[in-house]
């Protein structure tokens, strides 16, 4: 029996991890693009270009992980926000895989991105054709973000900071709120919901998980922008708090069509 259940996890690990080598591999093809295109491409040609590759890119990686069964994810409540201008997209942040489940249906979106992630192989130079925001300066952060939300771009951004390690939510870090302050954008709440412990924190990448992986995206309230950003903030923290909690004990129907209208507190 043993021998059985450790069989099946092989042949299940081939088809898996092939399709994480096929990811690598594109990956690396665009940045060597990306390398030679960023320093003869302005920065309103690169910018466009460059996210609108990387969301096509990861999409037909999803569309391949879907068709080979390895996957199922339902990301469509994000699809009718994709030409929004001056959004931010604020989600919780269960595994390595959620900023390649948001940008793929949001070509116009930037990501802030850990500063030794641009210089990485597989990420590096397409981060930099796409203008990503760097987070090892706080003010720098803050300032390109907002510069660029008033271009009219889109913001995805995790303000747990790194993957859920305290359930359901780990506790909201500064700057999100702040930047929907200054650039006067709405921040719009999206819920990742998955029963796959498959690389979140502390799960190995070469470790086989329960397949299929099932993702489920869900839009949830719109926040306007507040005068009093850090009350925002606690206020975000506790509304994903506590659907998340929610969602653990009584399942939600499938993500609305359309998000609910924009409110403030006073």
């Amino acid at each position: 029996m043993q021998l059985l259940r450790t069989l099946k996890k092989v042949l299940l690990a081939v088809p898996l991890y092939a399709l994480l080598t096929l990811l690598g591999f594109i990956s690396l093809v665009w940045n060597f693009v990306a390398m030679l295109l960023h320093p003869v491409l302005p920065s309103r040609v690169a910018r466009p270009l460059g996210r609108a590759t990387i969301a096509l890119a990861y999409r037909w990686f999803w569309a391949i992980a879907s068709i080979t069964g390895m996957m199922r994810i339902d990301a469509r409540c994000l699809d009718a926000l994709r030409n929004e201008r001056g959004l931010i997209f604020v989600a919780n942040h269960p595994t390595m895989l959620d900023a390649l489940l948001l940008v793929a249906h949001l070509p116009r979106s930037a990501c802030i991105m850990k500063a030794d992630l641009m210089k990485n192989i597989f990420l590096g130079a397409g981060a930099r054709l796409a203008h990503y925001i760097r987070n090892d300066s706080a003010r720098s952060m803050v300032r390109l973000a907002v510069e660029d939300l008033r271009a009219g771009g889109q913001l995805v951004l995790f303000p747990e900071g790194t993957r859920t390690v305290e359930q359901p939510v780990n506790h909201f870090r500064p700057g999100v709120t702040l930047i929907a302050k200054l650039a006067q954008a709405p921040i719009q709440t999206v819920f990742i919901d998955t029963d796959s412990p498959y690389l979140g924190k502390g799960w190995p990448i070469w470790k086989v998980p329960p397949l299929p992986i099932v993702f489920n995206l869900r839009l949830g309230q719109r926040f306007a922008p507040q005068q009093d950003s850090t009350a925002l903030l606690m206020q975000l923290e506790q509304y994903f708090r506590h659907n998340l909690e929610q969602r653990a004990l009584d399942a939600q129907p499938a993500c609305p069509k359309t998000p609910t209208r924009a409110h403030t507190s006073y």
